[in-house]
């Protein structure tokens, strides 16, 4: 708080008419043109207290005016709600508020969750293309500019990878934010255009040689998690999260709370969904029998991670670049969309896409979907009709030269 001042100090109003609450000082020994130099005071309320604030000397460029500013501004916050905060208290909050985008990186990876090996990641890519730049700098002090210098020592870097690099300074910044460590950013970071819309899926042979894989895995729990990846599309999270309460065999239901999108979803249970998630449920009771989770962690805590998993690629010979929880997603969707039975659409509601042009990178694996929408654009633009069949005595049009089949 402000310091407070005794009636015995030498300081003495400058003038009560002009400037309110503003007093002064004349030192015993600095000089100002010939004359001893003088510090300004202000004097002001906070509810009940009589608060006395350093404005500054006349050397220093200060004035009654200007003094009587600031106190006017502090009377302002004070009426109008806010906390009354001297000079000194307001310093003392920007340092304590302006730490280093390096010591808001080492609280940030300190508290960071999720895998650690995505952890491991992205410390080794701050400390490569961020901190070296920008490691010094404060939140406050950042600007569009110094994103163009990270870009600039990128260059020939992939546009994912400084994508990258620009997102860890944009989620240390929010985390310094949240944390009150820092104020919030002043400008909004423009992020490259990625093609990250990487699908990854399993040939046949690689799909046989993981499934005799998980099948002779010691730990089954393990094994149970990647088939129920890969038969669901459920994201490794999600797999993770799931508790005793969310599963609903009557009904045929896994219940999602709080996914990747953000709103609770269901998803339907097919036959080889529920036999797993049977045989998990009785191999949990029997090791962990007080554990809410299906597939617990240690101590039947939340799973956290699972390094068996890149084991179990390994030995399956699946390639190193195939991330396995996320490409056995991408996998169940491609095996939908490769079928030629289900619309993008439903796969999105499968995936629990909250955004349908997630969904849209599967398109180039529906059957002969382009060929045919350029087919019949042609056929339509000659002034074609479409081809027509009938079927229990009505005519149904087949736009798309669609395969016939009988009426149920």
């Amino acid at each position: 708080m402000a310091k407070k001042y005794s009636r015995k100090t030498n300081k003495k109003r400058v003038d009560s008419k002009r400037w309110t609450g503003v007093y002064y000082r004349k030192s015993d020994t600095k000089k100002l043109n010939g004359s001893y130099d003088v510090c300004y005071y202000i004097t002001f309320k906070s509810g009940t207290k009589k608060l006395w604030e350093k404005v500054g000397w006349k050397s220093e460029g200060y004035s009654p005016q200007v003094a009587a500013d600031i106190r006017a501004d502090r009377l302002r916050e004070g009426r109008h709600g806010g906390e009354v905060k001297t000079a000194k208290e307001f310093k003392k909050e920007k340092i304590k508020r302006n730490h280093s985008l390096d010591e808001l990186a080492e609280l940030y990876f300190e508290q960071r969750g999720g895998s650690p090996q995505a952890a491991k990641f992205d410390r080794y890519r701050y400390d490569k293309h961020v901190s070296p730049t920008l490691g010094k700098r404060t939140i406050s002090s950042l600007s569009p500019l110094d994103m163009d210098r990270i870009r600039k020592n990128m260059k020939g870097k992939a546009p994912a990878t400084v994508w990258g690099a620009l997102e860890l300074v944009r989620r240390i910044a929010n985390y310094g934010k949240k944390t009150g460590l820092s104020p919030a950013l002043s400008f909004i970071i423009e992020m490259p255009k990625r093609d990250n819309e990487k699908v990854e899926f399993l040939t046949p042979d690689e799909v046989d040689r993981l499934l005799k894989v998980l099948a002779s895995w010691k730990a089954q729990d393990v094994a149970r998690m990647l088939k129920l990846a890969m038969f669901s599309g459920l994201r490794r999270g999600e797999i993770f999260k799931l508790q005793g309460q969310d599963i609903d065999f009557l009904n045929s239901i896994i219940t999602l709370r709080s996914p990747k999108g953000g709103k609770t979803v269901s998803v339907p249970i097919n036959p080889i969904v529920e036999t797993i998630l049977r045989e998990q449920i009785v191999w949990r009771n029997n090791k962990f029998p007080n554990s809410i989770y299906i597939f617990p962690g240690r101590n039947g805590g939340q799973r956290v991670d699972s390094t068996a998993v890149e084991r179990i690629k390994t030995k399956a010979k699946l390639s190193k670049t195939f991330r396995i929880f996320h490409g056995l997603r991408h996998h169940f969707a491609v095996t939908l969309a490769n079928s030629g039975e289900f619309t993008l659409d439903m796969i999105g509601e499968l995936l629990t896409h909250k955004d349908a042009t997630m969904t849209r990178r599967y398109a180039q694996f529906l059957p002969g979907t382009k060929k045919k929408a350029a087919s019949r654009a042609a056929e339509l633009l000659m002034g074609k009709k479409s081809k027509t069949k009938k079927i229990s005595g009505k005519q149904i049009n087949l736009p798309w030269g669609k395969k016939e089949g009988s009426a149920k």
